[in-house]
């Protein structure tokens, strides 16, 4: 995934856009990278799945 990629779906995410998206196992480091850059990092929730795949949210509150 490249940074465009990642800040469109994180900025769709915090906008309502869309509830969830689902990264895999080869996309979680790229994407990663990203993410924790973000102003709004703890707004984040990141669930894994089987086979390593990560479903991410947006939520109101951030995570402590």
């Amino acid at each position: 995934m490249d940074r465009e990629e990642v800040e469109t779906l994180l900025n769709q995410l915090a906008n309502g856009e869309i509830d969830e998206f689902t990264i895999t196992k080869d996309q979680f480091l790229d994407f990663q990278l990203f993410l924790v850059k973000r102003e709004d990092f703890k707004h984040f929730s990141g669930t894994a799945k089987h086979g390593g795949e990560v479903t991410y949210q947006y939520m109101v509150e951030p995570r402590s």
